[in-house]
């Protein structure tokens, strides 16, 4: 039972990056990377307490994912990005990136 929805919860995850970072062949490689990372952190815990938790952060991460994080496309005429949030992202509130955060993340 517990493995299926493990199982479950990886495969949320990536659909969730891949719908995410669609067109971003980094952010698609280094997050399903980060992805299978966790879980294989994670591959020994056999309390059922510690295995619902792990599952309920998993699950956490695919709506963040998905619900509050846009990637931004390049708009080559103008030089400039453009962020198209979709109706999942409805609420979520904008956050561009600086040069600062930029500095700290890299």
């Amino acid at each position: 039972m517990a493995r299926g929805k493990v199982l479950s919860a990886y495969r949320a995850l990536l659909k969730a990056t891949r719908k995410t970072f669609s067109g971003d062949t980094m952010m698609l490689k280094e997050s399903a990377v980060e992805v299978r990372k966790k879980f294989e952190e994670n591959k020994n815990v056999s309390s059922d307490a510690e295995i619902q938790k792990l599952l309920l952060e998993a699950e956490e991460a695919s709506h963040f994912i998905t619900n509050m994080i846009v990637q931004a496309q390049l708009n080559s005429d103008a030089g400039s990005y453009v962020v198209k949030p979709g109706k999942e992202h409805a609420g979520a509130t904008l956050e561009l990136p600086t040069e600062e955060t930029i500095r700290k993340s890299g």
